[in-house]
């Protein structure tokens, strides 16, 4: 891991400064633009949720404590300005320490800094005789009294020749279109959060065994992410065994895993706002079933052949469409579902067993912002996106007519890949795949299964 990048305090200033000038340059000309860092919540009386910032907003800043605003002007000229909390030594004897008004223009290099109980006063200066006001409509109902307040404090100003914004525009398609095409330091950052998550991932294969309950392998797996420099989880940890993992977004991780079963682990480490997301399926045994074998092996050749079609130029829907065609192929030869394979594609028949998409763009959230289609057809890859490569096969208990041995197995691979000048290249790389790699990888290095765990 760079240590160049783990100890960069300034980094994420310098990344914010870049995305800034980017954003002002693709502005029109009397243009402003609000970005809000978002409130703590209240996850039960007085205890609130871990705070993060909005993405766009620390994309913009660098910047994460709550109830700051970003507002960036064009406008003969480009100014940033930062509305953040002020100081107030009681509340941070509670709270922690705040930046404040005064360093914040030293510290985030934004030309000013105001109070945020100032926000009504300076933005109505600040918005006189702007033409277009960018903000995300997905935040309309933040917005909208403060907007309409603003606009009419403005419009009752009209005899003194001061005009109101006419042009209210959704930020999300300029900002989204931004975020989806990572720069160098982005992707260096990326390659940081992917190598984090790998070795948490490692970690859960290390320490897992029959008898432990899914929240000890959590803890296992976020341990070392945080030993690694990961602060936070970059979404809820899944940690899915037996039939559980038929459960798409199973986060209860409550159960007691059993010898003959798999684990599916979908997890990734945020690292300085970047997230990893992995999926790893694995024998909480150390020992594949035979049927569990085959339907493995039967996802990973899937998730290889997506893998395979990326590239510049390729339909984002390639890949799915790859998965589709293997699978149901596969399905068809293990005795799941029978009848031709184009007339069961066709029928869209596997979804009895694989029901989501092979992937999304990855960046600061995890479900990464940028849109999948472009007038109607679906965008082709573009050197600097990333995205997970991640098909499934789920065989729930639920289902009727299937043969038992293949009931209660769930399994996922997921990779995140990067998409290159010449071809893409796989961030998460690192981890045991293959059966064969699976089960050797955990007879040497699992601590509880292997008989030689002393050289562990």
């Amino acid at each position: 891991m760079s240590k160049t990048v783990l100890n960069s305090a300034d980094l994420m200033i310098e990344m914010a400064q870049q995305h800034r000038e980017h954003l002002f340059s693709k502005l029109p000309e009397s243009s402003a633009v609000l970005v809000a860092s978002g409130s703590e919540q209240i996850r039960n009386r007085d205890v609130e949720f871990p705070f993060r910032a909005e993405s766009d907003f620390f994309y913009l800043s660098g910047f994460s404590e709550p109830d700051s605003v970003l507002l960036l002007v064009k406008n003969q000229g480009e100014r940033s300005m930062l509305f953040v909390r002020p100081r107030d030594p009681q509340q941070e004897t509670w709270q922690g320490r705040r930046l404040g008004v005064e360093m914040a223009p030293v510290v985030l290099k934004v030309d000013l800094a105001h109070s945020v109980e100032e926000i009504d006063e300076q933005v109505v200066e600040q918005l006189q005789n702007i033409e277009h006001l960018f903000f995300s409509f997905g935040q309309m109902g933040q917005w909208m009294e403060s907007v309409e307040s603003w606009l009419a404090q403005l419009k009752a100003q009209v005899r003194k020749g001061i005009s109101a914004p006419s042009k209210l525009v959704d930020l999300d398609d300029l900002m989204h279109e931004m975020r989806l095409f990572k720069s160098d330091d982005e992707i260096e950052l990326m390659r940081q959060a992917a190598q984090i998550s790998v070795q948490g991932h490692l970690a859960a294969m290390r320490h897992v065994f029959p008898g432990q309950y899914e929240f000890q392998l959590q803890a296992a797996l976020e341990g070392d992410f945080m030993r690694l420099g990961s602060q936070k989880v970059a979404f809820n940890s899944i940690v899915a065994s037996g039939d559980n993992a038929c459960i798409l977004h199973y986060t209860e991780n409550s159960d007691q895993m059993g010898e003959h079963q798999l684990v599916l682990v979908d997890a990734g480490a945020e690292f300085r706002g970047y997230a990893g997301d992995i999926t790893t399926t694995f024998p909480v045994s150390g020992r594949f079933t035979p049927a569990q074998k085959q339907l493995y092996e039967l996802v990973l050749t899937a998730q290889r052949a997506a893998i395979d079609c990326i590239a510049p130029g390729v339909s984002y829907q390639a890949p799915h469409q790859a998965v589709i065609k293997i699978l149901t192929a596969g399905l068809v030869e293990l005795g799941l579902l029978s009848g031709e394979v184009e007339d069961l594609i066709d029928e869209e028949a596997y979804k009895d067993f694989f029901m989501h998409g092979t992937g999304h763009w990855l960046g600061m959230d995890v479900h990464d912002v940028g849109r999948y289609k472009q007038q109607g057809e679906w965008r082709e890859f573009e050197p600097g996106m990333v995205l997970t490569v991640e098909p499934g096969l789920y065989v729930s208990s639920d289902l009727e007519g299937i043969d038992e041995r293949w009931l209660g197995i769930g399994i996922r691979i997921e990779d995140d890949v990067l998409v290159t000048d010449s071809g893409c290249e796989v961030l998460t790389y690192g981890l045991p795949r293959t059966v064969t790699e699976i089960e050797s990888w955990m007879a040497e290095h699992n601590l509880h299964l292997s008989s030689e765990s002393g050289k562990s």
